[in-house]
């Protein structure tokens, strides 16, 4: 494998979608408040479901009902990223949703008025019975800390399509099984151990690793800045999400 070639690189052609979300054209608006949902839906219903103490069902449709509401008014787009991060934004005004809601008691229903979002609820809910969490305790700090880790979650995700699509996948197994099982077990995995496992030399071993993390830490900055508004709130987000100053 040729390491250096520029078709081994993640594509860096995401732009923000928080800043589209002001432009003239719909269309463009529509691809950006997607892109919005897809980075947010899931830190939105894990924080319906634990801070606001919501049943599965009531979750499903607060989550629906928030991003209809998002996608009718686009309301977020009156963002402004002087004054706060996209992300604590974003969970104020879904607090705001819910109060508003619990007080009218006038939730959207599934299959009323609106075509329903397609979104994977139960696993979701996998996650939230592996976790175990029995208290979120911050409900900022809890929100933060599921939106980093579903934007990491889906940069796992690029990285092995981008290693499914280029017939690479030997290097995402080699990152899953070093940078990612290995989180979770007790014996320690080695480049010496992983290249007998594949029959590979240790050098291979690294040359891999190298560049499975440089393609995955390109998807989690293309993922960064699609979901920030401005220079300085993507040198801030990077930082916290990876704890280096943005390139």
């Amino acid at each position: 494998m040729d390491f250096s070639s520029g078709a081994d690189r993640f594509p860096a052609t995401r732009h923000s979608a928080v800043q589209a979300l002001r432009s003239d054209d719909a269309e463009t608006r529509r691809r950006a408040l997607d892109a919005i949902i897809e980075g947010y839906w899931r830190p939105v219903y894990k924080y319906l479901r634990l801070r606001w103490n919501k049943g599965p069902e009531a979750a499903e449709d607060l989550t629906q009902g928030f991003f209809l509401r998002v996608i009718e008014k686009e309301f977020l787009a009156g963002f402004d990223p002087a004054k706060a991060r996209f992300r604590t934004f974003v969970r104020v005004c879904l607090d705001r949703y819910v109060t508003q809601e619990d007080r009218d008691a006038s939730r959207l229903k599934r299959g009323g008025g609106s075509d329903p979002l397609s979104l994977d609820y139960d696993d979701v809910e996998g996650q939230i019975a592996s976790d175990h969490v029995a208290t979120i305790g911050d409900p900022q700090a809890f929100f933060d800390r599921e939106w980093v880790r579903d934007l990491l979650s889906t940069a796992v995700d690029d990285l092995r399509l981008l290693c499914e699509s280029g017939n690479k996948m030997i290097a995402f197994q080699l990152f899953q099984k070093y940078d990612l099982e290995q989180l979770d077990r007790d014996e320690h995995v080695t480049y010496v151990s992983l290249a007998e496992e594949h029959g590979i030399s240790t050098e291979t071993v690294t040359n891999h690793l190298a560049w499975a993390r440089r393609v995955f830490r390109a998807a989690v900055l293309e993922r960064i800045r699609s979901m920030t508004a401005s220079d300085d709130e993507f040198r801030l987000e990077v930082r916290t999400v990876l704890g280096v100053d943005a390139p």
